[in-house]
């Protein structure tokens, strides 16, 4: 076992992982096909259309507690546009580069699936 000191949001836990060798790692069979997914209801309508540039979507599936942007402002790489809760759990959406948000997919109280558009930055 091997101890480790991470640091989540401010807050400190120390880990334990156990070391193991190439040869204990066991191999998954590959799993049978999944069978299709039902198609997801139509989302609401959006307040602003997507516009040109990087695309932010949504990493899980949840609900849009507080959209902190509006579209036409400039915003830093790292910045919080969004909250996104999902399973009880508050997770920011940041700005993965600097420009200016071009699209806006979605409003507060908005439900979304994993990879759903939220907004676009150009």
């Amino acid at each position: 076992m091997r101890k480790f000191l991470v640091n989540v949001n401010g807050t400190k836990y120390e880990i334990e992982v156990e070391e193991i060798s190439a040869d204990q790692v066991k191999t998954a069979a590959p799993a049978a096909p999944a069978a299709a997914a039902p198609t997801p209801a139509p989302a609401p309508a959006a307040p602003k259309a997507a516009g040109a540039g990087e695309k932010v979507s949504s990493p899980m599936p949840g609900n849009i507690l507080q959209v902190n942007v509006t579209v036409g402002q400039t915003v830093k790489a790292g910045q919080v546009l969004m909250v996104l809760e999902a399973m009880k759990m508050e997770n920011e959406i940041l700005a993965p580069c600097d420009g200016k948000v071009t699209g806006l997919n979605v409003n507060k109280g908005s439900t979304v699936e994993a990879g759903s558009l939220l907004a676009t930055i150009g």
